[in-house]
């Protein structure tokens, strides 16, 4: 059994603390940034000739890749099943297996599967949705997406409440905002 010394606990936590403090500073920058959501794109020669090739061969594959490129996380991952892109991107279920199959079998993507679903990675020498200090952690997390017609029925009546509620929510917030400016032009004539 080794122990790890006191020594090596030591460095192991500064690496540790060096770590979240250098994520922390690259989350406020971030946070600065006015470009909330973007995907860096290799500009390479090799990389603007595959993208180019893709859309020459397989437009349908092109829009899928550009579906869970505009969907992937921060480390270039999305859950997503075949239903989503088929209600998505308007396709048949056939088109979308090929156009996946395609996509995987010239490298845009790699898939594993999770229950019913699979989880795509795009290929992160092409895009990469994140700062380049995250560029080893690929293919950690992942964003998912359901589609309301995959759920059973108890579940489609609690998402169409949740819909509701937002709805409602945000009319609500709409209509307070509207009566806060009308009071403040109100204001504003009488002083």
């Amino acid at each position: 059994m080794v122990v790890a010394t006191k020594r090596q606990r030591k460095i192991r936590k500064a690496d540790i603390e060096h770590e979240k403090e250098t994520e922390e500073k690259a989350q406020k920058d971030r946070q600065k940034s006015p470009y909330k959501k973007w995907t860096q794109v290799n500009n390479s020669r090799e990389a603007y000739e595959a993208e180019d090739w893709l859309i020459a061969n397989s437009p349908t594959a092109y829009r899928i890749l550009k579906f869970l490129v505009s969907n992937m996380d921060r480390h270039n991952a999305v859950i997503c099943s075949y239903k989503v892109m088929q209600e998505k991107l308007r396709l048949s279920r056939t088109t979308v297996a090929d156009a996946i199959k395609f996509l995987k079998e010239h490298k845009f993507i790699n898939a594993v599967r999770t229950g019913g679903s699979n989880i795509y990675m795009v290929n992160k020498i092409l895009y990469w949705n994140s700062w380049g200090s995250n560029y080893a952690y690929a293919e950690f997390e992942a964003k998912v997406i359901i589609s309301s017609s995959e759920q059973d029925n108890e579940t489609k009546e609690e998402i169409k409440l949740q819909i509701k509620r937002r709805t409602e929510i945000e009319i609500k917030t709409k209509k307070a905002d509207q009566a806060e400016q009308t009071e403040l032009a109100l204001i504003n004539e009488a002083g």
